[in-house]
Formats: structure tokens, C-alpha cells, sequence
């Protein structure tokens, strides 16, 4: 039985970090689905980027659309709804037949709006309406602006994958925000059933510290981060305020460990879905990282409920000089500043194209 397959069967999701157009009709995405457990897919603006500048797949689209008068962010979310209610049409079987929890795909909002969650809300609404699938989660960062947002999305009824989440806290804090859109609804009459996951990202901290650490900490930060904010999300689901919650019919923010391509090159390359295989939970790959596990990936065991030794691993590292708190902080300012980089890059890319397009 491949790798993937028994981590599926261990009961976590295996998603694909990846996204471009010649995946969804070259076959190769049902491929992936078919024969590596594959059960959803999430998207950024760099995978975008380079999904549309490097292949000539959506030349056509682009001057159609150009022709129509879109450009910028307007021409961009057309290309990318296009790319993902395919990729949720295929995993909709998926979405039916775990009842909501599984077949997931993912678009996120202008990462511009980041300080003004009035607007972030308006765009996640109208994403997910112009989308029109029950499965597509809109992406909203885990910051401290960010937490409004996410609240009032989830309360307006918008599945919402929380990003950019780096610590425990910043975790805890995705899930207070998601718990009290989710009571606001109850207090509405409305229906708790809205879904949503928790990506908190896992090889940054390693890419960090890997000039700094000594070589017996090397590559462990990463995991042991993970490990203790699955110890958190496990807590938190028997809590009384969660319990109440789901009595009432709402179902879990699942924990999604997201960037967990190794960043190492003398570290395995399936390092990180190896160390965290854990069950009601999701691991977001990038393509080769999913290809080399279902090669020669292995699945030893679960993690821990109790999050195993991460507190000892987190120790030696605050013991070694590193402040772990600031840290998360700057991991997590660092990769908003990447992401309004890479969605810069993204719309001078599309303008680029549009332009030698349309001279063409």
C-alpha cells in the first residue's frame, strides 16, 4: 500500500499545493487523485504567478478577457475562479461523501485589503458567490487585522481557510475568531455548519534558524511547532465551549499544516508529512513533495495527542538564545510582506502578458 494511502487511512488529508491549468485537463491532477489519495487543493498568488507566466494555457482566456475590459485583480480572479471551480467539480465526490469535511479547494482575497477587514469581508463574500461551489474555502490571513474579518466571514456564512499562522497563540486566536462568528450565527438563529480549516505553516521556522542552529536542533523546530499547536487544536475540541458548539451542530476548524515542502537539501524530503501525521487533520503539499511520499514516504505512527516532546525540543531552542514569540511575530509580518510581494509580481505579470498580448 503506497504511503499515501496510509496516511488517508490514518485519517488525515492529503492536499495538493498546486495549481495550473494544464493540471485540471492533462488528467494528471485526477491522477493524483486516483492513485495518491489526493482529497483537495489549496492556491497562492506565487503559484498563480507562475502558473500564468510560464505556460501559454491561459494566452486565450487572457485576451478574451482584455477584450471585455478586465485588467488587474478583476482579470485575475476570473483566470483563477475558472481554474478552481474545475479543480472543485472534481472534487466534489470527495466533498459529498465526507458529509463537508473533506474536498476542499482554495482562492484567497487581495492580500492589499489586509489592514481593512470591512472590504476583505465584501471580497470574501463575493469570491465565494461568483465561484458558486460549496467547497471552495477563501483564504484570509491569521494576523491580528486579520481576526475581524474571519469572524464576520465566517457569521456572513463564508468558509474561510485561515492563513499565515505560525505559533500556538496565533492558532488559538484563528480559533476564537472562527468560534465566535460561529456563535454570533447561533445567537442569529442562523446554522453553525460553516467550515473552515487552520493552516499554520511549518518549514519557515526551520528555514530561519538553519544557519544558527547547532547541528543536533537542525530541522526540528518546524515539527516540534507543529506538534504543539496539534496539542492545542486537540484540547480545544474537547473543551466545553467547543462541545457546546458542536451540540449545536457546528463542525471543527481542522488543523492544515501548510508549507511543508523541506527547505533543507540534506534533510529527507518528506521530513514534515513523515513527523506530522496526524488524524483529523490536513498536510497541504507542494507537487513534488506529494510525489516523493507517495514514493518512498513512510507513515510510522500517529503524532501524539499530547504533542509528544515538543515542549522539551521548544525548550532547548529558547534555551539556545532563540525568542520563539518574536519570532512567530516576524514569521508572521515577513510572510504578509511576501505575500503583497508575490501579488505585486502576479498582477505586473498578468499586465505584461495582457499588453504583449494584445499587441499580438
Amino acid at each position: 500500500m503506497k504511503a499515501t494511502k496510509q496516511l488517508h487511512d490514518l485519517g488525515q488529508s492529503l492536499w495538493l499545493d498546486n495549481i495550473t491549468r494544464e493540471l485540471l485537463t492533462s488528467g494528471t491532477l485526477k491522477r493524483y487523485i486516483d492513485e495518491l489519495s489526493v482529497t483537495g487543493l489549496t492556491s497562492n498568488p506565487t503559484i498563480f504567478e507562475h502558473a500564468i507566466t510560464r505556460s501559454s494555457a491561459y494566452d486565450e482566456e487572457i485576451r478574451r478577457l482584455v477584450k471585455l475590459g478586465h485588467s488587474g485583480e478583476a482579470l485575475f480572479f476570473e483566470l483563477a475562479i475558472e481554474d478552481l471551480t474545475q479543480a472543485a467539480d472534481m472534487f466534489a465526490h470527495v466533498h459529498e461523501r465526507t458529509a463537508g469535511v473533506d474536498g476542499w479547494v482554495s482562492l484567497e482575497v487581495s492580500p492589499l485589503l489586509a489592514h481593512d477587514a470591512k472590504s476583505t469581508v465584501a471580497e470574501a463574500k463575493a469570491l465565494h458567490r461568483k465561484a458558486g461551489r460549496t467547497n471552495l474555502f477563501i483564504k484570509i490571513p491569521g494576523t491580528k487585522e486579520g481576526a475581524a474579518a474571519i469572524e464576520e466571514a465566517i457569521f456572513s456564512g463564508v468558509p474561510v481557510n485561515v492563513t499565515l499562522l505560525f505559533s500556538r497563540e496565533q492558532y488559538l486566536n484563528a480559533a476564537d475568531a472562527y468560534m465566535r462568528g460561529l456563535e454570533r450565527r447561533l445567537a442569529a438563529g442562523l446554522s453553525p455548519d460553516v467550515r473552515s480549516v487552520a493552516s499554520l505553516f511549518i518549514s519557515r521556522w526551520d528555514k530561519a534558524t538553519m544557519e544558527k542552529v547547532p547541528a543536533g536542533l537542525r530541522n526540528k523546530l518546524g515539527v516540534a511547532i507543529g506538534m504543539q499547536a496539534y496539542q492545542a487544536y486537540r484540547d480545544l475540541l474537547d473543551s466545553d465551549r467547543w462541545q457546546r458548539l458542536e451540540n449545536q451542530g457546528a463542525r471543527p476548524q481542522r488543523l492544515l499544516f501548510a508549507s511543508t515542502g523541506a527547505k533543507d537539501p540534506a534533510a529527507s524530503d518528506v521530513l514534515y508529512i513523515s513527523a506530522l501525521a496526524a488524524p483529523h487533520t490536513v498536510n497541504t503539499m507542494p507537487e513534488e513533495t506529494l510525489l516523493a511520499f507517495g514514493d518512498h514516504g513512510q507513515v510510522s505512527g500517529a503524532l501524539a495527542r499530547d504533542g509528544g516532546d515538543a515542549g522539551q525540543v521548544l525548550a532547548e531552542f529558547s534555551k539556545a538564545g532563540f525568542d520563539l514569540v518574536k519570532m512567530a511575530t516576524d514569521l508572521q509580518e515577513d510572510g504578509a510582506k511576501s505575500f503583497n510581494a508575490s501579488w505585486q509580481d502576479l498582477l505586473n505579470s498578468i499586465g505584461l502578458k495582457s499588453k504583449s498580448l494584445k499587441a499580438a
